[in-house]
């Protein structure tokens, strides 16, 4: 890691991703939009001087602004364009030559009476070249013109952002007779003498002129496609531009895919106090492990010399390794929280764009199935969905996902629709465990709600106070949470119907799906009224939890994508367990699910009816029009794929030991790779390891394994101690709770206010 301003990287070095992907050296760039360029160069004026290659890059750059401005009229004039709209006024300067002229112009904006640009682009030299016929005196002249100018240059860089473009190499095959005399050879002197001067003029001084010398390496990639040899061709002087955008609005649009030029955003006070936290519970752990250790010595077991029996030591009392085993907690939080900051809100380690091809999505696919497949194992039950089957399920999603995520397949939209129905089978899931749990158990306790909600909510809690993140940026999170509510609260209002009670009166199942219905139509209701959905979730403090960018928009937009697929979940597991209930189908080990013809009629339709989704999935065209269809018809797939691997009796009695470790650790690997295997909160890639990039992956991948398995462990361990079984020492708790969110709201309301 060689550290430094990001500025100079993406001003200087990169490479191309693909053919006409840019990514620069260790930080991403943003691809603005016309409303964001011009909301970034609102009331600015802009310059660009010099020669035809100067003019092809303004051309570019307004077109950033407004994309139907077209290049025409006499090419050797000065050219103004201005948009009225955001008063941004952007003006091309025709001085082909570095000389008296140029300076004179330059000179002007040093002086009081004219205005300064806010951002100057200069940059020239091949005219000097072709006039002089490759002169060395032509070279010598353009030493002293550019010396004279690099001290007005100086000036303006004060109070203006000033670049001074380098000149792009040629194809030499290509030039004309009469541009014969411009060679690569020449246009490196006229550079070298440029980079020198300037340099060497701006050592001893805080202003700096910014060389632009990032369009040299793209023209060598491109030139070569050039129509006259000289001038780039249009997706290079557009990279150029969008380049030169990044430069100057990133820091202050501040997108989250746009590291490069970002300053590290500052501490917030939530952040420092977090901070002060696990700082004193690494001190009191420590504290606490010296006494254990030195009580330990004192009381090591030795053997009497006089019995010869050994003496045992005291026994710890329980309040103490309590205490202890919450500071130890609290302590490895605190260190991998810490690579948390480091990885993705510090500027220390380097981040570089997504970049899709297919061989990067599907050959990681086949190698985890692979890996998959080899770790085969036999069930401890052969029931339909048992547990080793559903940790099975959700850890080979949860890896096709991470790698969707790391691979950019999001641009490919038969990719994207398929990982939609993975998202789906999650949250079908959710509903058939918890319904299933409620139905046969009949507990609706606080203790079992209050282990659910810190399970799935509380990474996602620490990681808001120690990433500065709102609640509702890790989206799954708040889905499965408020589905779960959701599902308690169908099952727990009055009448509770289980299935004890049902078993008693077949009236109550009649009940149970009046209760459904109900639901079904809420759902119903609730996604074709965004209105009142966004009144429900708009009052604080639930707004504070759904915002996201000062609106609840992307909640609902979440929301409704997979509406139907928990009550999806409900249902099957209703009809399952009633169909168990009844023995109307067989488990045992090796059996198939039903008798032989009906099993072999519902394979094949399973079959069919996977493939056929497989194939509308592929066949779209259209994403908004496919995410319309998906919640209704991603349940096909779903249910296809259980018959699938449940009706055999063989295929369910077994199980991959490789996946259903991951599946059990699949939330935390969803909400780990936001920052520590991704970067810029998922928009890029986290580079630890930079020039190797399958060298990178396996040392972030093996980190961030190691840390997601860790904090499921760190979960577990507080949820003993901070949920008990015991309902007054557990109400005290939840008391302590909420005042620690009401702290937590009020911290962050002094935050905004600070902030506006």
């Amino acid at each position: 890691f060689k550290g430094g301003d990001t500025c100079e990287y993406l001003l200087s070095s990169g490479r191309f991703l693909g053919e006409k992907v840019w990514q620069p050296h260790s930080c991403m760039m943003h691809k603005y939009k016309i409303s964001e360029a011009k909301n970034c160069l609102v009331d600015k004026h802009i310059v660009f001087i010099g020669d035809s290659r100067i003019r092809q890059l303004f051309y570019s750059f307004i077109k950033l602004i407004n994309p139907q401005v077209k290049e025409e009229g006499n090419k050797h004039e000065n050219i103004p364009f201005e948009d009225k709209s955001a008063s941004i006024k952007v003006d091309f300067l025709w001085y082909p030559e570095v000389n008296g002229s140029m300076r004179q112009c330059i000179k002007s904006w040093t002086e009081g009476s004219v205005a300064k640009p806010h951002i100057i682009v200069a940059g020239a030299a091949t005219w000097s070249i072709k006039i002089h016929n490759g002169s060395n005196e032509a070279l010598t002249q353009y030493k002293i013109n550019i010396t004279s100018i690099a001290p007005l240059l100086e000036k303006l860089a004060k109070s203006s952002d000033v670049y001074w473009a380098l000149q792009d190499p040629v194809y030499e095959d290509m030039l004309s007779e009469s541009r014969k005399m411009i060679t690569n050879e020449k246009i490196d002197a006229y550079n070298e003498a440029a980079v020198r001067i300037l340099n060497s003029s701006s050592r001893n001084s805080k202003a700096k002129v910014k060389v632009f010398s990032v369009s040299k390496l793209i023209a060598q990639e491109t030139i070569m496609k050039s129509t006259d040899g000289l001038h780039l061709p249009e997706s290079s002087r557009d990279t150029n531009a969008m380049i030169l955008m990044n430069v100057y609005c990133n820091k202050i649009m501040k997108p989250i895919d746009g590291s490069c030029c970002q300053p590290e955003p500052p501490l917030t006070l939530i952040q420092k106090l977090a901070f002060c936290f696990f700082t004193l519970s690494i001190i009191g752990y420590l504290i606490i492990h010296l006494i254990h250790r030195n009580n330990y010595r004192k009381n090591k077991s030795c053997t009497d010399l006089e019995s010869g029996e050994e003496k045992k030591p005291a026994v710890s009392t329980p309040g103490v390794s309590t205490l202890e085993m919450l500071l130890q907690s609290f302590c490895k939080l605190g260190l991998i929280m810490t690579y948390f900051y480091l990885c993705d809100r510090a500027n220390l380690f380097m981040k570089e764009n997504k970049f899709y091809t297919h061989s990067s999505f599907f050959i990681p696919i086949v190698y985890i199935l692979v890996l998959g497949v080899f770790y085969t194992e036999n069930t401890k039950e052969t029931k339909v969905l048992n547990r080793e089957q559903t940790d099975e399920w959700k850890g080979w999603m949860q890896l096709v996902i991470l790698i969707y995520h790391i691979s950019g397949a999001s641009t490919f939209l038969p990719v994207y629709m398929h990982i939609r129905v993975l998202v789906a089978a999650y949250l079908f899931q959710t509903g058939y465990g918890h319904f299933s749990y409620f139905w046969i158990k009949g507990d609706f306790g606080v203790y079992r709600v209050c282990q659910v909600l810190f399970r799935l909510n509380f990474l996602v809690v620490v990681l808001c106070i120690v990433m500065d993140r709102p609640y509702q940026f890790y989206y799954f999170v708040p889905l499965v949470t408020i589905w779960f509510m959701i599902i308690y609260a169908t099952l727990a209002i009055w009448p509770q119907i289980v299935q004890k009670k049902a078993n008693g009166n077949c009236l109550w199942h009649f009940g149970l799906l009046l209760k459904l219905i109900c639901l079904l139509t809420c759902i119903y209701f609730l996604s074709y009224s965004q209105g009142a959905f966004e009144k429900i979730f708009s009052f604080w403090p639930l707004s504070k939890c759904f915002e996201l960018n000062g609106n609840v928009y992307e909640w609902w937009f979440r929301w409704k994508l997979d509406r139907y697929v928990v009550f999806h979940g409900m249902l099957f597991a209703f009809i399952y367990l009633a169909l168990q209930k009844r023995q109307m189908i067989s488990e045992g080990k090796g059996d198939p699910l039903f008798s032989n013809r009906v099993s072999n009629v519902l394979l094949f339709i399973s079959v069919i009816c996977f493939l056929t989704y497989s194939i509308w999935a592929s066949s779209c065209k259209n994403k908004t029009e496919c995410n319309e269809l998906h919640p209704s018809v991603s349940v096909v797939q779903i249910l296809a794929f259980i018959l699938i691997r449940n009706i055999p009796g063989y295929v369910r009695s077994v199980y991959s030991s490789f996946f259903a470790w991951f599946g059990k650790i699949s939330l935390e690997l969803f909400i780990c790779q936001y920052h520590i295997w991704l970067a810029a909160d998922t928009k890029g890639i986290l580079v630890l390891v930079p020039g190797y990039p399958m060298c990178n992956v396996l040392v972030s991948t093996f980190i961030f394994v190691c840390v997601a398995h860790e904090i499921s462990q760190i979960t577990n361990d507080l949820a003993q101690i901070v949920v008990p079984k015991d309902n007054s020492t557990l109400l005290k708790r939840l008391l302590c709770i909420a005042g620690f969110f009401s702290g937590l709201l009020l911290f962050s309301s002094m935050q905004d206010q600070s902030r506006h």
